[in-house]
């Protein structure tokens, strides 16, 4: 009995030490276009903002693991799923088949993805997205200059956190911390379902 807790109790701190590096510090912590701003893990969960309500996205642009320019306006007329994540990141490495398989769903219905990946180096990155087979584009942002660029609208609070873009370039959701497929579809539907 006491060895069945004793594994038990290590079980759950070795979960609680993984989550932890997700989401236990600043996105942009101590980069020098932080200006003083970082981003403080959530408690996870999902947001649905309504209509005219939802905030518009910034306008971002980056650069692309395989090292394009990349705008979010490029998007806008799709329904866009906006992922930020990192190689070093076990929530994100357990939803990465999840949004691969929605991605290749959604494909069809004129729905894009697009990562940003976060403190990681383009090797990692590259490995990470052959591992599980993801095919959209990641910006990369090893400052967390791209997360930034949200703070004054729906700032990603900790990583992996992802956002549902309408059409018309507002932010109908944000899930904190690592989606569920069903949960990621229904945002997706809901959002395709409204008027352009």
């Amino acid at each position: 009995m006491r060895a069945r807790c004793g594994a038990a109790a290590a079980a759950v701190a070795a979960a609680s030490l993984a989550l932890a590096a997700c989401s236990g510090g600043s996105i942009a912590q101590g980069t020098p276009a932080s200006n003083g701003q970082s981003f403080v893990s959530g408690d996870g969960g999902t947001t649905v903002f309504k209509g005219n309500s939802a905030p518009q996205a910034p306008p971002v642009t980056g650069t692309t693991l395989s090292g394009a320019k990349l705008s979010l306006s490029r998007f806008r007329g799709h329904v866009l799923v906006l992922n930020f994540w990192g190689s070093w990141c076990t929530p994100c490495r357990a939803e990465a088949p999840r949004l691969a398989s929605l991605a290749h769903a959604f494909g069809p219905s004129g729905v894009a993805f697009l990562g940003v990946d976060i403190r990681d180096t383009p090797a990692s990155a590259e490995a990470f997205q052959r591992n599980f087979k993801i095919t959209y584009p990641s910006l990369n942002d090893p400052g967390g200059e791209v997360a930034l660029d949200f703070h004054s609208t729906v700032p990603p609070a900790g990583i992996p956190t992802t956002l549902i873009i309408s059409r018309s370039g507002r932010i109908a959701a944000r899930v904190i911390g690592e989606v569920s497929y069903s949960g990621l579809h229904g945002l997706i539907s809901k959002t395709l379902a409204q008027p352009s």
